[in-house]
């Protein structure tokens, strides 16, 4: 072979490789499709309800997500109100859980001010600020955004215009209730600080190591007012409470570091809403989705050889 071959073997390698990959993805994917509840206990399902309406006490505990949930009236109604398809997926429930904690504390009302972390192309910034609020809108610096794959894969908020929701808030008042700064979660600057609440959904278990996103929420608690709420979400290591991935792009958060955290907060003198760990038990809650992930059921799913969900914390600062 002479030198002007070798691109072309180069490339002839290069196909058969993707060739390959597409072989065992869809291998994988079929033996997902074996384990999937029957079609009739979800597909097309839950359906959107006509009795839909916010709940009161819904979420007086920090928990994971349940399947049984997205069968309420409430979830119903949030899955409306955010813009969102009713459907059985993680991501979905954590803005359901993060704007049901927020209005069973009266948070999403005219002059309140929320603080949102690592928002990406989430509705919640759109929605509260329909609901009266003024919110300050972070995320990374696009350089390393892009560095991480959020860019890549659309999970990314470069400014303000990437969060406007025409469907969800007037694009007037979107534009004067909503400021935007890049933040990173890891060194939340000083000026941040007097909010009534704020959050982020499934972020900070990206900020490199389990300890890193713990300091991110002790954190974030400091940007409030005294008395004010903090909502976050995460991932929740539903296979063990002894192996996890302790550091790197991702970590799992067991049940001995949640509680960890939580005596952390109240040793500080914060409240936390009580821990829960009952992840359900219902058809969809027991299937785990596997790489390359399906739209849809998508409750729990694997990562490195461990199941896990997403799980929301409450934490309110101390008076």
């Amino acid at each position: 072979m002479t030198i002007a071959d070798e691109p072309d073997q180069q490339r002839r390698e290069l196909e058969a490789l993707r060739r390959r990959v597409d072989q065992l993805e869809q291998q994988v994917r079929a033996m997902a499709a074996l384990r999937l509840p029957e079609d009739g206990l979800w597909l097309g399902k839950p359906e959107l309800r006509e009795d839909r309406k916010p709940g009161t006490d819904v979420f007086d505990q920090s928990r994971p997500c349940r399947q049984a949930d997205f069968e309420t009236p409430w979830f119903s109604y949030w899955s409306d109100r955010l813009g969102e398809r009713l459907r059985y997926h993680r991501k979905l429930w954590e803005f359901v859980y993060i704007a049901q904690a927020l209005h069973e504390r009266r948070l999403l009302r005219a002059g309140a001010r929320g603080l949102g972390f690592g928002v990406g192309r989430e509705p919640l910034t759109a929605y509260f600020v329909s609901r009266g609020c003024r919110i300050t809108a972070t995320d990374l610096a696009p350089e390393a955004a892009a560095d991480a794959g959020w860019t890549a894969t659309d999970q990314h908020a470069e400014g303000k215009a990437a969060l406007a929701r025409p469907d969800l808030c007037d694009p007037e008042v979107f534009e004067q209730a909503v400021d935007f700064e890049v933040v990173d979660m890891n060194a939340i600057p000083s000026s941040l600080a007097g909010y009534d609440f704020c959050w982020s959904a499934c972020a900070l278990e990206h900020l490199g190591s389990l300890e890193a996103g713990m300091t991110f929420i002790e954190r974030s608690l400091d940007t409030l007012k005294p008395g004010g709420f903090a909502v976050h979400t995460t991932e929740l290591n539903l296979t063990s409470d002894v192996r996890t991935l302790e550091s790197g792009g991702t970590v799992l958060y067991r049940r001995k570091d949640l509680l960890a955290l939580a005596g952390r907060l109240t040793d500080a003198g914060h409240e936390v809403a009580p821990l829960d760990f009952d992840a359900g038990g219902g058809p969809v809650d027991t299937f785990v989705d596997v790489p390359p992930y399906l739209p849809e059921p998508h409750l729990r799913l694997a990562l490195a050889g461990f199941a896990t969900t997403s799980f929301g914390i409450i934490a309110r600062r101390k008076e």
